[in-house]
Parts: structure tokens; sequence; C-alpha cells
């Protein structure tokens, strides 16, 4: 790969939700950009929903990105089950939920194929005097005026750059799922669609919102329900044996879903149809391939090293109660362009946009744990668990989870 454009450069390394932020933001404010993805094929079908906030399309504004009312499933209000079904409170507000293969299919349609590099694996990254290098997994190595780690909670960049920076485990694990409208029955679908649902078991939570379909169809009939399931699960005795796959392996940090025993599986599933409202349990048991992940906390103690910066979870990985990870990433974009824009030097931009993101991201971190105080609360004592109970009335879970927060 030759470097022969007189513009400044930037290297992104990663090319999901963050990366792809970022690179349209700078390519539309005249920077030359590659983006290298160690994953040779598209990662449009993976993830699940996000929740969308202001400041999401504020970064698609931002990057000349159009979109319309597709974006995005539509509800009005909020309603949480009780375990048997009825009705335990409503709230009304409105929201726009989206899926995360709708948002990657968004951004990267609006970014050129020349400034995506997929199947590119980042050997290393090191900051220089005048330019950052950067090298390949094949030997290559290129120089860039600015490099931007965005390489998800498990970023190799960052473990090089802050060692002493670990995930934190929560205590608790979400099961994730998507599952197809027409696959349920009238019943659950008059409940659950055109509105964000809870339902709160004892010791448990769950979660799930109307997305976007097959082809990215936010027709009636054609959508699909995403659900977030969290439960407590022991780190020394549950957790481990949920990551061991049928031949043995243990998966450090999450397992691939088409790895989940299928002993793991049912016993998920019984649990879906004991403890959760029948709406919950149907939606769960149809899921076409479930997945969980471990839930983690992180945080650094800055966001720029010279010429190169952190963003999006590789800086802060905050816990999905309060569905700012998406958003999370484009405001970081956005700031690491704004101040790009405002300095005369990198360096000197990426020391003012750390200073205010690294506040923000740690502020985001506090704010999802005290969402999920009560989770984390299961494995304690009754103390604990009494104390953290007492803010988790639906009415408190409805109005705190998920929604658009300033910091």
């Amino acid at each position: 790969m030759t470097q022969t454009s007189s513009r400044a450069r930037a290297i992104i390394v990663g090319g999901s939700l963050g990366g792809l932020f970022a690179a349209n933001l700078l390519v539309r404010n005249g920077w030359d950009v590659d983006v290298f993805e160690r994953v040779p094929d598209e990662l449009a079908g993976r993830g699940a929903g996000i929740v969308t906030h202001p400041e999401l399309f504020d970064a698609l504004a931002a990057a000349g990105i159009e979109y319309d009312d597709s974006i995005g499933v539509k509800v009005q209000a909020r309603v949480t089950f009780a375990q048997n079904g009825t009705v335990l409170s409503e709230r009304e507000l409105p929201q726009t939920l989206t899926a995360w293969g709708k948002m990657y299919h968004v951004l990267r349609a609006a970014l050129p194929d020349v400034h995506y590099h997929a199947g590119c694996t980042v050997a290393s990254v090191q900051d220089g005097p005048d330019q950052a290098v950067v090298t390949l997994g094949d030997g290559t190595v290129l120089h860039a005026d600015l490099v931007i780690a965005a390489d998800g909670f498990k970023s190799p960049t960052r473990e090089r750059l802050l060692p002493e920076v670990k995930l934190q485990y929560a205590g608790y694990i979400a099961w994730r799922g998507l599952v197809e409208e027409a696959t349920l029955s009238r019943e659950t679908r008059e409940a659950l669609f055109d509105r964000f649902a809870f339902c709160l078991p004892p010791r448990e939570q769950i979660l799930g919102y109307p997305v976007a379909g097959r082809g990215n169809s936010t027709t009636p009939g054609e959508r699909r329900y995403n659900f977030v399931w969290y439960r407590a699960t022991s780190e020394d005795v549950q957790l481990p044996n949920l990551l061991t796959d049928a031949a043995g392996k243990r998966w450090e940090g999450g397992i691939p879903p088409t790895l989940i025993r299928e002993d793991v599986l049912a016993d998920m599933e019984d649990a879906a149809l004991t403890l959760l409202a029948p709406q919950f349990g149907e939606v769960v048991t149809k899921a076409t391939q479930p997945l969980f992940q471990p839930i983690f906390d992180l945080e650094v103690p800055r966001m720029a090293f010279g010429r190169i910066a952190l963003l999006g979870d590789a800086a802060f990985v905050a816990r999905p109660h309060c569905g700012m990870g998406v958003t999370k990433a484009a405001s970081d974009a956005m700031a690491l362009v704004k101040a790009l824009n405002t300095h005369g030097s990198v360096q000197d931009a990426l020391a003012d946009y750390s200073r205010e993101r690294t506040q923000v991201g740690a502020a985001i971190v506090q704010h999802a744990r005290h969402l999920g105080a009560y989770m984390q609360a299961q494995l304690k004592t009754d103390v604990d668990r009494e104390m953290a109970g007492r803010y988790r009335t639906p009415d408190a879970v409805m109005r705190e989870t998920a929604v658009p927060a300033r910091f």
C-alpha cells in the first residue's frame, strides 16, 4: 500500500461502528483515512438492538450521512409486565430503536470502499516524533499523523498502551437474542411490539424492544424483537461452566453463540418459561440463536498517547443498562474531530480530546454501575440485595434505563 496523499492521514484500527463514525467524520473534514478491520467478512449480520439517543443522530448529521424513518422502529411508551403477564406499570416515552446491522449498513455505505480494508490485522501501533507507525500483520509498515484505536472492549491497542487496565466482571451476564415478529403469537405481538418492555422477576431483569428485521425492514410483520436478559452468575463456578464448549474448551471473556452447549441453552429456556412473563418466555424460547455476554466495567485514566487516541469501548466499557455504547463512540468521534479542527497540532488536539472524553466516559460507567447495582448485589448478602432493591420499582427502572443523559 502506497502513501501518496499530501493530506493529513489517519489510520483507524477497527471497522465496527465507532471506527466507521470516526472514518466518515474525518473524510468529511478532509483527512486521508484508512480503516483496518481484522474480520474478513461483512460485519452487518452481527450484534442485536441499539437504543438511539439525540447525540447519535447529531453524529450522523455531522458526517453528512442521510437517513430516513427506516433507520429504526419508533415506540411511544414503556411497559412493565408482572411474572403472570399482567401490566404493572406504563409510561409514555417516545424513542427510536434500531439494529446493529442497520446502523452498520448506513455507516459503511457512506464510506467509500477505498478507505476500508477488511481482513487486515494490525500487529502494533507506536507513536513517533513526526508520525505514528502502524505495522500490519503481514509486515507492512505504515505512517500516519493520527491513529485511532476503535478495536473494541478487548482492544489489543489499549492493552499495549495501558497493560495495567483490566476488565472488571460485574457479577452477572446478559442473554441476548432476536426473534422474528412473524413467529410470535398474536397475543405476544400485541403486548410487546410498539413498546419498550420490561419484566422484573426476583433477582433478574429482562427488557426488550422491536427493531428492524431482515433486509432492514421496519414494516409491521417483518420486524424483529430484541431482548436483553440479566442473570446473576458467579465468577468462580457458574461463569466458567457457561463459557466452556462441548469439546471442553473455555472461552475467556465470551463464547461464540454457535458453541454454547445444548444443555446451557436448554437450562436457559426452562428458566425463561419459569421465571419470566409469558410474553418474554415466548420471545426467549423462539430466538433463533441466543447468545450471552459477561458484563464488564472498564475505565482508562487517559485516552490520548501522543498521536494515538482511544475511542469507544477501547477506552470505557459501560454496562448496557444505560444503552449508551454506540452513542458514546459516536460522541467520542465528534469530539475528536472537533478538537482536531480547533488545535494546530494533533498532539494538542488529542490531549484536549482526552481531558473532555475521559470525564464523560467515567461518568457513563458510574451511571451504568448505578443502574446495574441490583444485579450485582445478587451474589452478595441479604442486606446488599435489600439496599440495591429499594430503587428497583417498575417506574424507576422504566424512567432510568436507556434514556438520554447529559454528562
